[in-house]
């Protein structure tokens, strides 16, 4: 079953790319928007963050801080985040369990690859609880940017 607004996000602490633990405790007193995708250098991911970076700007005056997950490793992240130049963490969820927890998660992915995230975007607001959530089952589609901002200033 999928998580929903009013659920509680799910606890986690992964590695940045600059080799620091990042958890979910860290944004208490924050709104957070979480973004899983499930590989760096793929066209509709480098879309998704794209957007997000160009739009940090306006997240920021909303009082909200971005974070991107994948199941790549953090070095690998940190080669996507330098080249794309992106202004918010990426976190390498290497061992599968934030992206199972958010029911963010394919089994099997494109190529026959086990275990990738699924595109997602949750927003969480300041006490830890989920006020936006959409998991999308293809890949090649992208998360519905304007209820994020909407969320957002709703909340």
């Amino acid at each position: 079953m999928s998580l929903q607004k009013g659920d509680k996000a799910p606890s986690f602490t992964l590695f940045n790319t600059d080799k620091k633990k990042v958890s979910l405790e860290d944004f208490k007193g924050k709104n957070l928007i979480i973004h899983f995708f499930p590989a760096a250098f793929t066209g509709v991911c480098t879309a998704q963050l794209c957007t997000m970076r160009d739009d940090l700007g306006y997240y920021t005056k909303l009082g909200a801080e971005v974070v991107g997950i994948s199941v790549d490793s953090l070095f690998t992240l940190g080669k996507y985040k330098e080249e794309q130049k992106y202004n918010f963490d990426l976190l390498s969820d290497f061992n599968k369990e934030t992206s199972q927890a958010f029911k963010s998660y394919y089994d099997t992915f494109a190529f026959e690859m086990k275990g990738v995230a699924k595109r997602a975007a949750f927003v969480i607001d300041k006490e830890g609880v989920i006020q936006y959530a959409e998991v999308l089952e293809s890949a090649g589609d992208l998360p519905d940017f304007a209820a994020i901002k909407s969320t957002l200033e709703q909340i």
